[in-house]
C-alpha cells in the first residue's frame, strides 16, 4: 500500500504562500532561536534592534526584529518546538528575504556526553514528517556543507560536528528507536532539525544548526533531564549570533 507521506509533490506552488504581500523585509542572515522568553528577551535587549516582521498564530505572536552586531544587521525570531510548527515560521521567514538561517537549540544526547555542550550538525536523521512534504524521501538530510563549517571555524573548539535524530514524537524516544538512531551514526535527538533543512533546500536557501546538549538518553534504565541545557541557552545564542555576522550577508 502506498503511504501518504511518500507521495512526494515536487510543485512549488501552493494554495497558501509563505510570502502574502505584506511588505516585511527580514535580513538576509537570521538567527532562528529555540530559545526560552527570558533568554530570547536577554540577547535582544543586549544589542540595537528592531521589528521588521511579525507572524501571528493562533498560540502566539512571533516577532521577527533584526540587531546589529558588530556594526552588521541579522534577522532574529523565536521559534516554537516541533517540526511542523518551526518549519511554517521558517518559510514565512525564507519568503520575506532570509537566504542564510543558524537555529540555536537543545538535544537530547544519546551517548555520554556533558551538559551544556555546542554542537554544529551535519546531518540529520529524517524520523519525522514535515520534511517529507519538502524534499523525496530519503532517510536523511544534510544541512548546508559550507556555512556548517564557517559555524565550526568560528565556535572553534568550543563545538563538534554531530549527525542528529529528527524525531517529533517526544514521548516515542524507544529503547529499539535510540538503537536503530545510533546504528544510523547519530550522538543526539531533537525535532526540527531534519524538517527545517528540507524545507531551507526546497526554497533555495542555506541552513545551518547549532546544538547545546541539554537531558541524556545515554543510560536507558536512568533518564537524565539534568538541567534542559538552560544554561547554555544564552551562550549559545551569543556564539551563533557572533559566527552569523562573519558570514557574508551576500552568500
Amino acid at each position: 500500500m502506498s503511504l501518504p507521506i511518500t507521495d512526494y509533490d515536487a510543485a512549488v506552488e501552493a494554495v497558501i504562500a509563505p510570502n502574502r504581500g505584506e511588505g516585511f523585509a527580514v535580513p538576509p542572515r537570521t538567527l532562528l532561536a529555540f530559545v526560552n522568553d527570558a533568554n530570547f528577551a536577554a540577547f535582544l535587549g543586549a544589542h540595537p534592534h528592531r521589528q521588521v516582521a511579525e507572524y501571528e498564530t493562533i498560540a502566539k505572536h512571533y516577532r521577527v526584529y533584526a540587531l546589529t552586531i558588530e556594526d552588521e544587521e541579522i534577522g532574529l525570531c523565536q521559534a516554537p518546538l516541533g517540526a511542523p510548527a518551526a518549519v511554517q515560521l521558517l518559510d514565512f521567514l525564507i519568503g520575506y528575504g532570509a537566504r542564510t538561517v543558524v537555529a540555536v537549540g537543545s538535544c537530547g544526547v544519546l551517548v555520554d556526553t556533558p551538559e551544556n555542550q555546542l554542537m554544529v550538525v551535519t546531518a540529520a536523521l529524517r524520523d519525522e514528517g514535515t520534511s517529507y512534504h519538502y524534499l523525496p524521501p530519503a532517510a536523511s538530510v544534510a544541512t548546508d556543507a559550507a556555512l556548517s563549517a564557517h559555524l565550526l571555524r568560528a565556535l572553534a573548539s568550543g563545538a563538534k560536528a554531530v549527525a542528529t535524530w529528527t524525531n517529533d514524537a517526544y514521548y516515542r524516544e524507544t529503547p529499539g528507536k535510540i538503537a536503530r538512531a545510533l546504528a544510523a551514526g547519530c550522538e543526539v535527538v531533537e525535532m526540527e532539525c531534519a524538517a527545517l533543512c528540507a524545507c531551507a533546500v526546497f526554497r533555495g536557501a542555506r541552513f545551518g544548526q547549532v546544538l547545546f546538549t541539554a537531558d541524556s538518553l545515554a543510560e536507558l534504565a536512568a533518564y537524565d533531564a539534568r538541567g534542559f541545557g538552560v544554561a547554555a541557552q544564552l551562550p549559545a545564542l551569543t556564539a551563533a549570533g557572533a559566527a552569523l555576522v562573519q558570514w557574508p550577508a551576500a552568500r
